[in-house]
């Protein structure tokens, strides 16, 4: 690694390690570094006595305390982040100027941050929502913030109805119920009032809005926006990222017992991930395009509701990201962290896209509330590696200490410094702009149908399932009928045979085919076509008992971490468990402490005392069932199929069977460990009869 690899990223680190405390060992002081006597007890007039306003170690203490605590963001408050670097596989240079898109041997030291978008920072990762991915580049030439989501289209066409989107699926103002939900009637009123919402409903609908892990969670910046080369010529670009182990999902009723469960499922993964070493990678991808190109289109590439298939603009892959450290301070950097749409670096542009245009005032504006001034880029998980000079001054936090006699230009005082750049500095692509100053949409922006269609046609038969599953739940907690009825109304628009299987289900007339389903196909939106080679990242439970046979546990244990998955021994007891051979085998949990949501896999292993005291344990029993039933790969090991039969899991035919391994008494041979670890990789198997089990 030469020298210029290595200097953004050990800046950024160094300008963070400056500001690092280790109080191990160390005396108490006050924030002004003055000794302190007792922090047990505040100074008064006697020992029974009032306290002293002169006790100023008592008033900075509470003071302190009392202000711990900044607005959570308005949306976006639930989230968890990472530091990491990207790299870029080749330049871009034909496309655009931006330093960081041009030089391979860059290694941009980045700050990601994930989050949900409706609750409240106390609520949990898994709720049916839309999850945000913003990545901060700190680059040579400045910070670039790619603010974007797990899905790649809005719920809106303009940012001046974000407010009414997001008061609409917020908590309802005379109750404040439900958090971090969006099944109840004030949001779905605002839907089935507001056609542009029907893509991307669409998409909350499916099982994007329930990942699997930050790790298998796509994301998208959803607008069009400009890269831009040194020549001035610009190129239109949609940015993807795409992440290593495939783009996977949990299914509803897992997700909510696993909000139950372990609310912080989500951000416990990506802290464990990073620190067993396992890090998350992403490849950034690309669509690139023309003026000419996006005319062609029969949509608007302006409408942030809109997507462009792959099928018709490929995503090159340019470059990968990789989250290998976590934060040293959750308030420090994962809650501080600001990011604004307006941070770009000269080679990258914005487009008239509507929403995009509100977002790079609203940003900026929540920031000076949030972090209590215009200073918040000045906080060290903020601070650019680029240097910073300009004549801004004073203010809340202002913590730079200015050697200068001159704040203004020009200037002659201090040789007219700092100078603008000219075209050095950030130029603002010349693009046309002409016409009446009106409050209207395009007539481009008008289809609101073609698209979720399309979303729909895209689908596999279980993700369909799995739609209409939401649809009925959703509105099915809908109290107002005449609103079902609406969104009934709005899916006969889309698909006839979507329509009438949702109505089936609330209670209100299923609708007459009305119109032939608008769109076509784009195979890339399904999630059954995504990698399934690798079992990277997926915890498996190996449940386990006195009398276990450790022959067949052992080699369970060494191939599944080999693979990169995350094995760990379950019994009824933590501690350890004593195998058949007399030796005491160590146990990760106790079984009643964790539940089979919280894990992607379950292994039986052989031995016969083993089995039968697992049969005896109902929670054992249901742990399993509860696995096959959420279409998880569940394999049995000699006398551990008698765990199988007191499931009770359907067999017989080869939907029942599949994801089900079995293999004889003993160590199991390596046909059955391969066999484990591709289904493992799967992740699930939704052709199962699961609704037949009672689990």
């Amino acid at each position: 690694m030469t020298d210029r690899e290595q200097a953004p990223q050990s800046v950024k680190d160094a300008q963070l390690a400056s500001y690092q405390v280790d109080n191990r060992g160390q005396g108490m002081t006050t924030d002004q570094g003055i000794p302190v006597q007792d922090t047990d007890n505040s100074l008064k007039a006697g020992d029974r006595g009032p306290t002293l306003l002169e006790d100023f170690h008592f008033r900075e203490k509470i003071m302190r305390f009392d202000h711990e605590r900044i607005p959570e963001r308005v949306v976006h408050a639930r989230g968890s982040g990472a530091h990491g670097y990207f790299q870029l596989y080749e330049s871009l240079a034909e496309y655009t100027s931006a330093d960081f898109l041009c030089d391979p041997s860059l290694r941009t030291p980045v700050f990601v941050r994930f989050s949900t978008v409706q609750g409240s920072r106390g609520s949990a990762d898994t709720v049916r929502d839309v999850r945000g991915f913003a990545t901060k580049f700190y680059t040579r030439q400045g910070n670039f913030d790619l603010v974007g989501n797990n899905m790649p289209v809005f719920f809106i066409q303009d940012a001046i109805k974000f407010p009414d989107v997001i008061h609409a699926v917020k908590p309802e103002p005379h109750n404040e119920i439900p958090q971090a939900a969006s099944a109840h009637d004030t949001f779905w009123d605002f839907v089935s009032l507001q056609p542009e919402t029907m893509h991307h409903v669409m998409w909350l609908m499916s099982d994007r809005a329930l990942p699997r892990s930050y790790a298998m969670m796509q994301g998208f910046g959803v607008h069009t926006f400009r890269l831009i080369n040194a020549e001035g010529r610009s190129t239109f670009v949609k940015f993807h990222w795409i992440p290593k182990l495939g783009t996977h999902s949990l299914v509803w009723d897992e997700a909510q017992k696993i909000a139950g469960k372990d609310p912080d499922f989500n951000r416990r993964d990506l802290w464990e991930a990073i620190e067993s070493g396992n890090h998350p990678e992403y490849e950034l991808g690309l669509q690139l395009f023309t003026e000419e190109e996006a005319a062609r289109l029969d949509f608007d590439v302006l409408d942030p509701t809109k997507l462009i298939p792959e099928e018709i603009i490929p995503v090159r892959r340019v470059g990968k990201l990789v989250l290998d450290r976590n934060p040293d301070n959750f308030f420090a950097e994962t809650e501080q962290i600001a990011f604004c749409v307006q941070n770009v670096v000269p080679g990258i542009g914005f487009t008239d896209d509507p929403l995009l245009q509100g977002r790079l005032f609203s940003y900026l504006d929540t920031q000076l509330t949030r972090l209590g001034g215009p200073n918040f880029a000045q906080i060290p998980i903020n601070r650019p590696v680029a240097p910073v000079h300009n004549h801004q001054q004073d203010g809340f936090h202002f913590d730079a200490v200015p050697a200068r006699e001159a704040n203004y230009h020009p200037n002659s005082i201090s040789g007219n410094t700092p100078t603008p750049q000219g075209d050095r500095g950030y130029v603002h692509y010349p693009s046309q702009v002409a016409g009446p100053k009106l409050r209207l949409r395009p007539e481009s922006f008008a289809d609101h149908y073609s698209q979720a269609a399309m979303f729909w046609n895209s689908m596999s038969p279980w993700e369909k399932k799995h739609i209409v599953a939401a649809y009925r739940f959703e509105l099915g907690r809908v109290v107002r009928k005449e609103i079902r009825q609406r969104m009934v109304e709005h899916l006969n628009r889309i698909d006839n045979d979507l329509a009438v299987a949702v109505a089936q289900g609330l209670g209100v007339a299923a609708p007459e085919k009305v119109t032939d389903n608008p769109g076509g196909r784009s195979p890339a939106l399904s999630q059954a076509i995504e990698p399934k080679d690798k079992p990277l990242g997926r915890k498996v439970a190996i449940l386990v008992a006195d009398g276990v046979d450790a022959a067949s546990v052992t080699p369970l244990v060494e191939t599944l971490k080999a693979q990169g998955a995350v094995p760990e021994l379950l019994a009824p007891v933590d501690g350890a468990v004593t195998a058949a051979d007399g030796t005491p085998l160590p146990v990760d949990r106790a079984i009643v402490t964790v539940a089979s949501v919280l894990y992607d896999a379950v292994v039986v292993p052989d031995g016969t005392a083993a089995a039968e005291l697992i049969c005896g344990d109902g929670y054992a029993v249901h742990f399993v069932a509860e696995a096959y039933k959420h279409a998880k790969p569940v394999a049995f090991i000699g006398a551990g199929a008698m765990v199988r039969t007191a499931a009770n899991l359907p067999a017989g035919d080869a939907a029942a069977e599949a994801g089900v391994l079995t293999s004889g008494a003993g160590a199991p041979d390596e046909d059955f460990l391969g066999q484990l670890v591709t289904a493992v990789a799967a992740h699930r198997f939704f052709e199962r009869p699961v609704d037949a089990v009672s689990a």
